[in-house]
């Protein structure tokens, strides 16, 4: 399956969806780990990702919004307009919404950090 079939306009999103928001600039195992949680968590409801803008971001968001579609656990992926989600969130009508920004923001530091530390070295 072409996964970037994954990735839609908001208006083909059912309503009463696990909408999970995020950056995704990087992409980590634990990611992947905690989208699978997610989704076990929340009884088979179909899981879309709203991957947002990010200023200074290592990669585009199109690709940000590929890599999150090749999960199996992700159903759908929209790609946001707008760095505040509310309105769309609002659109979509979720069920749950799940937000990681923060814990992204926190991931792609500690990662940049490693790096930096093993190359100093």
């Amino acid at each position: 399956m072409d996964t970037r079939t994954k990735i839609v306009g908001a208006e083909r999103i059912p309503a009463g969806c696990t909408v999970v928001t995020g950056t995704f600039d990087i992409m980590v195992a634990e990611d992947a780990r905690e989208l699978a949680g997610i989704r076990e968590q929340q009884s088979g409801r179909p899981v879309c990702v709203v991957v947002l803008p990010l200023s200074g971001a290592l990669l585009a968001q199109r690709a940000r919004a590929e890599l999150v579609a090749a999960l199996r656990v992700v159903d759908y992926v929209v790609i946001a307009d707008n760095p505040a989600p509310g309105p769309l969130l609002d659109a979509l009508q979720p069920a749950c919404v799940v937000r990681l920004e923060g814990v992204h923001e926190r991931r792609k530091r500690q990662l940049m950090e490693h790096v930096h530390s093993r190359q100093t070295r």
